[in-house]
């Protein structure tokens, strides 16, 4: 009875999520300063049902035009244009962009040529597959790189290792008669267990090994080579989502959170113009390479790659396979013949929409935007403009003598992207998203309720800077384990910046860590579309991902901390108060007086 009503309960927790959360917290209403109290209520509401997902993320990020309007918290003319700022605006593009590149399989060409240059030898084809992916996510969504990429990786891994359902029916075959002998059941001995390989093994040995040369190796032998080729494709297969994960915190549009943090920064610190796509990629793209080569060294590590083959040449059965491997990538690069003039234009105008972002306004040296008045020209105009020009560009060469020649034939226009193409490309549900946080994080500055929230953080004052890094980006790198990296940062950034302020910290110093941690969301298979799309293989288990993850996490919390008290310092000047956040402390400080003077005279404001 018991279990029938707990699996009633179950099928109907969304609905009670939704009918009891707003009851339970509605004593924030009556025991809070009248708007923080309104403030906070729509808040944790939203947090809730984005943490449960009990409504939609997007249906969800939409409730701050019902509610901030009907509760009087801020006017629905203030609230509506927060959900397509010029952040949105950049973050489209980088979409297009992507959905060019997808259209036209140039991102398949990198991926092949990255792979043929670095090997096949199990640690080094880690390396190749991490850095490839890292790559593509910094311009295309991560959830696109790991489907793009898995199956890349199955095909080479079938190549080296055969077919992997029977290298696990090898592996179970081997353990269940090993159980059979040690409980007596069968008087076999275990070397005299015969193995008959597939034909997809032999041909992975590029045929030099037969059957009967591969029945010489003992039942110990077998167990050992299929346990090591069973890590080495779990090691395949995890190392991809999580450098996609690791890639997109390299450039402002690779994930979502890094647009959050640009939004906010502009609602809060208006005069804070240090973070652009240039100076975002010098600070992150160093530190997420240096965690690469962590991340890549651990898994290496523990899923068998790194061993004496990795310097040194050795033939044998191994070898071999990956002789066949290297063949099967060089065909399969070879296929996609010679760039065509669409991939061409493709990757022209990828190349000119990076350098444009950086050169924009890189900080350290006058970029071109000096050319134009001061402060009209933003990273979503020169993303704009890149992109507009896919929806006309030809993606055939055009022939000058069409003009000429009434008998040529007439060759179809079709530009390098259509309209189409675009709009399904693109995930609305993350624009709308990216709007509902900053719609909340505009409530939360006008209502003063982020000024509330960071009043009662002054304790963490004493807590050393450095160490209070650490522990953000810890606490952030854990929290989205559960919940929406986006929807995650969207609730804490706010309160994160108040604190900043209150212990006369750069906000910067903890606002670009819990940026970055929210992207560091390693250890289970539903913390990111990335993970649960590597987990839904089937080849992957819960515990592959928890003992992996935990010490990704620890790698992706000393790497932030070692940038932030190294080249962080140096680049965004860090170890100063900034005079762009002093009006905002003195306007909280003034609304906080403001709100205190109001409540002793018991007067509504």
């Amino acid at each position: 009875m018991k279990i029938s009503v707990s699996k009633k309960l179950w099928c109907v927790h969304k609905q009670l999520i939704l009918l009891l959360t707003p009851l339970v917290f509605l004593p924030l209403l009556f025991t809070l300063p009248e708007k923080e109290g309104k403030c906070l209520y729509v808040v944790v509401l939203m947090a809730v049902f984005w943490c449960t997902e009990a409504l939609p993320l997007a249906v969800t990020a939409m409730l701050p035009v019902c509610l901030f309007p009907t509760l009087g918290i801020l006017p629905a003319k203030k609230v509506c244009p927060q959900y397509f700022i010029e952040t949105n605006f950049l973050f489209l593009s980088g979409l297009v962009m992507a959905s060019s590149i997808e259209e036209w399989g140039l991102h398949r060409r990198i991926a092949l040529k990255v792979l043929g240059i670095v090997g096949v030898k199990p640690a080094w084809l880690i390396l190749g597959m991490m850095l490839t992916s890292s790559f593509l996510s910094m311009w295309l969504s991560n959830t696109a790189t790991t489907a793009m990429m898995l199956p890349i990786a199955n095909a080479i891994l079938e190549s080296l290792f055969g077919d992997l359902e029977s290298l696990k029916q090898k592996c179970k075959s081997v353990e269940d008669h090993e159980n059979a002998v040690i409980n007596g059941q069968s008087s076999v001995k275990l070397h005299s267990l015969p193995s008959v390989p597939s034909e997809k093994q032999i041909m992975s040995i590029d045929g030099t090994d037969t059957p009967e040369q591969s029945d010489l190796m003992t039942a110990e032998e077998i167990r050992v080579e299929a346990q090591y080729q069973l890590k080495v494709w779990k090691g395949f297969l995890i190392c991809i989502p999580y450098a996609a994960s690791i890639g997109g915190t390299a450039t402002l549009t690779g994930t979502a959170p890094n647009l959050i943090l640009i939004g906010q920064l502009k609602s809060y610190f208006p005069d804070c113009d240090l973070i652009n796509f240039g100076s975002w990629f010098a600070f992150a793209f160093p530190l997420m390479l240096f965690f690469l080569v962590l991340g890549w060294l651990w898994i290496a590590f523990l899923y068998g790659g790194l061993n004496a083959r990795l310097c040194f040449a050795k033939n044998d059965r191994r070898s071999q396979a990956e002789a066949k491997a290297k063949a099967m990538i060089k065909e399969d690069y070879r296929n996609l013949g010679p760039i065509n003039f669409a991939e061409g234009a493709i990757s022209f105008f990828f190349v000119l929409f990076a350098i444009l972002l950086f050169t924009r306004d890189p900080k350290f040296v006058s970029g071109w935007s000096v050319f134009f008045k001061k402060g009209y020209v933003s990273d979503a105009v020169t993303g704009v403009i890149i992109v507009s020009i896919l929806f006309f560009f030809p993606s055939q060469k055009p022939s000058l003598r069409w003009w000429f020649d009434p008998q040529a034939s007439n060759t179809p226009y079709v530009p390098l992207l259509s309209w189409k193409k675009a709009q399904e490309s693109v995930p609305w549900n993350i624009i709308m998203l990216l709007g509902g946080g900053f719609a909340m994080a505009k409530a939360c500055e006008e209502s003063g309720l982020a000024s509330w929230i960071g009043g009662h953080l002054q304790p963490l004052a004493q807590v050393p800077p450095a160490a209070a890094v650490m522990l953000i980006t810890a606490f952030l790198a854990c929290f989205t384990e559960f919940a929406s990296n986006t929807a995650t940062i969207i609730i804490f950034l706010p309160v994160i910046a108040e604190l900043a302020i209150r212990v006369s910290v750069n906000p910067l110093y903890f606002m670009i860590p819990a940026t970055v941690g929210c992207s560091y969301a390693f250890m289970l298979p539903v913390s990111t579309p990335p993970n649960s799309i590597a987990f839904a293989s089937g080849h992957l288990m819960v515990k592959d991902m928890v003992k992996t993850g935990f010490v990704m996490n620890i790698l992706g919390i000393l790497s932030v901390t070692l940038a932030m008290n190294t080249w962080g310092i140096a680049m965004f000047n860090l170890n100063t108060y900034p005079e762009w956040a002093q009006p905002i402390n003195k306007s909280a400080l003034v609304t906080h007086m403001h709100f205190s003077v109001a409540q002793s005279l018991n007067v509504t404001v």
